[in-house]
């Protein structure tokens, strides 16, 4: 099992897709924080704590969901490019 995810580039692609999910999640929290498209009008009732928080709980569900879409997308890729490589291996050795 350890094999397939090396040759998959599985742990590259974890780490790509993590790096990818943070810089969204801090992008669209600066984006609300600091206003940077305008002011938020705040007609929602936040529970418990304020819209800062519940939006810092946001970023991280939506960082975390697209590091795995970003980790999942590139090793279907990395199967796929595989996949082709050791098809165009064997129809050379057939000839």
């Amino acid at each position: 099992m350890l094999v397939l995810l090396e040759s998959l580039a599985f742990y590259r692609n974890v780490r790509v897709g993590l790096v990818a999910g943070a810089a969204l999640a801090v992008l669209l929290y600066a984006v609300r924080t600091l206003e940077l498209l305008g002011p938020v009008i705040d007609t929602r009732e936040y529970p418990l704590f304020g819209p800062d928080a519940w939006f810092l709980l946001l970023a991280f569900v939506l960082a975390a969901t697209f590091a795995l879409l970003v980790a999942i997308a590139l090793t279907v890729a990395e199967a796929v490019r595989g996949a082709r490589d050791m098809s165009g291996e064997s129809e050379e050795g057939g000839e």
